[in-house]
């Protein structure tokens, strides 16, 4: 695993209708989405090509009233140690630290500013296979931190996990775009306009073609509310929100 450390490696929905999530972005993203036999409740795994992308299952009781989304995990060595380190700097431990059996230990979190995401330690001996190719359609590819203050969110960043910013691009009255790298991975980091919410974690699912995959959005009972646009490098994004108002986001090649 120490290929991916400082990395996210799994992303998970959680919403009210579990099914009717699982249909919904199958028909979207081109994922294959099955049950993984986890007999303690329902949980719902999508893949590409046989590699596991997200994951997904109906809010807990003891998150009842968070409102539907789509959260990261961040491969640590230690999830206690990551845990301690990150309340140093400002953080909070949502929950604490618990193991999932066979699949690792795992601690709900959330940054200086409030965004909140997940740190991850596989199960000894639990293997990750290696990924598609990076744009392959129904991965992640690309993930975006909506900050109250991006300058600062990205040192927060950098400290706990290694990451470094790699470049910017101006956007005029919206301010610094910030692009982050660690490893192979990238991802960006602007500070959002006080009247929207967050601070928060926004996901964006690879897809061939922009307006198409807006017309399986809009089908499903989804919207595509701001996009598609074109951004630097010649990508296409969309930002959506699912059924349930879960928010999320599309990256295409083309329109």
């Amino acid at each position: 695993m120490s290929e991916h450390l400082g990395q996210f490696v799994w992303y998970e929905w959680m919403g009210a209708d579990l099914e009717r999530a699982a249909e919904f972005y199958a028909h979207v993203a081109g994922w294959k989405v099955g049950d993984p036999g986890m007999a303690s409740f329902p949980y719902k795994v999508a893949s590409v090509d046989g590699y596991g992308v997200a994951g997904m299952l109906n809010t807990p009781a003891e998150a009842k009233g968070m409102p539907p989304c789509w959260t990261g995990y961040i491969a640590v060595e230690n999830v206690d140690a990551a845990v301690a380190k990150l309340k140093t700097a400002g953080g909070q431990a949502m929950r604490a630290p618990w193991d999932i059996p066979n699949i690792g230990r795992v601690a709900v979190v959330a940054d200086a500013q409030g965004a909140p995401f997940m740190l991850f330690r596989s199960a000894e001996g639990a293997q990750m296979p290696p990924a598609p190719p990076q744009g392959t359609p129904g991965l992640v590819g690309w993930r975006e931190l909506h900050a109250a203050d991006a300058k600062t969110a990205m040192g927060f960043y950098a400290g706990r996990f290694g990451w470094r910013e790699d470049r910017q691009h101006e956007m005029g009255p919206m301010g610094v775009y910030r692009i982050f790298k660690i490893g192979d991975q990238e991802g960006g980091m602007w500070t959002k306009a006080p009247e929207r919410p967050g601070p928060t974690w926004l996901f964006y699912f690879n897809v061939e073609a922009a307006d198409a995959a807006n017309a399986r959005v809009v089908a499903k009972g989804g919207k595509a509310v701001n996009g598609p646009h074109q951004v630097p490098g010649g990508l296409f994004v969309t930002q959506c929100l699912d059924p349930e108002g879960a928010m999320f986001g599309l990256v295409a090649a083309k329109l």
